[in-house]
């Protein structure tokens, strides 16, 4: 698959993919990462990609031109370019959806910067908007380079054990449960001494119920969204 970052700030995002196993799936092949800068075709003098706010307003917008200049030349190359925006109106960005993106072929990630990206940018390219939470950062690299970890992290081969994504957090809807490491008790505290006991048939069971405690606990809004969807399936 390959990662397209839209950014004025490469550097901010090309370190994140030097270790463990982001880097391991460059160099095996698996993803691939590329940057446009859209300062690299802006045809102000000063090579000035943002600009004032019509009507007035603090601070300034990313402009249109090098925006729609990088967005055709990528399209060009590559028509079935997917382009994502991160913006505090997408939606919730969420496991079903990194698990939807990972099939496709090429994504772009679009990083903004001040106070924002012109609108008309966002109603020509946008194929998809998404949230990353409900707050305010100083640029979208970060949003672009969570989207990006999420989504490669469910393409086939990255991950070393695919196993592992089967009982994850959010696979099931449901937070996962505790887990332990050995020693079995540490300056007395004790993992659940039942793990280690060797019937996966109880320990099966005993990680779901702990699951469904855990997310029930914790994140109460995710409990009763899968609590309906099984009273639905009944």
């Amino acid at each position: 698959m390959r990662f397209s970052f839209v950014t004025l700030f490469q550097n901010i995002i090309e370190g994140y993919f030097g270790d463990s196993i982001l880097a391991r799936a460059v160099e095996g092949g698996q993803i691939s990462i590329d940057f446009y800068n859209p300062r690299d075709v802006t045809t102000d003098k000063h090579h000035r990609v943002d600009a004032r706010m019509v009507g007035g307003g603090a601070g300034m917008l990313m402009a249109p031109q090098p925006l729609f200049d990088t967005f055709d030349n990528i399209l060009s190359l590559s028509p079935h370019a997917h382009i994502i925006f991160c913006s505090p109106v997408g939606k919730p960005f969420r496991q079903h959806d990194a698990k939807r993106l990972a099939k496709k072929e090429h994504i772009v990630l679009v990083s903004g910067r001040y106070e924002g990206i012109d609108e008309r940018v966002i109603e020509k390219y946008a194929d998809e908007i998404f949230s990353i939470g409900d707050y305010i950062l100083t640029g979208g690299e970060l949003a672009s380079m969570v989207l990006c970890d999420a989504i490669s992290r469910n393409v086939e081969g990255v991950l070393g054990n695919s196993d592992s994504l089967a009982i994850e957090s959010y696979e099931e809807g449901l937070l996962e449960a505790p887990a332990f490491t050995k020693p079995l008790i540490y300056e007395n505290y004790s993992s659940i001494l039942e793990y280690s006991k060797g019937n996966h048939s109880k320990i099966t069971d005993l990680k779901n119920r702990l699951s469904r405690a855990k997310t029930q606990y914790f994140r109460p809004d995710l409990y009763n969204i899968v609590k309906q969807k099984a009273n639905d399936e009944k």
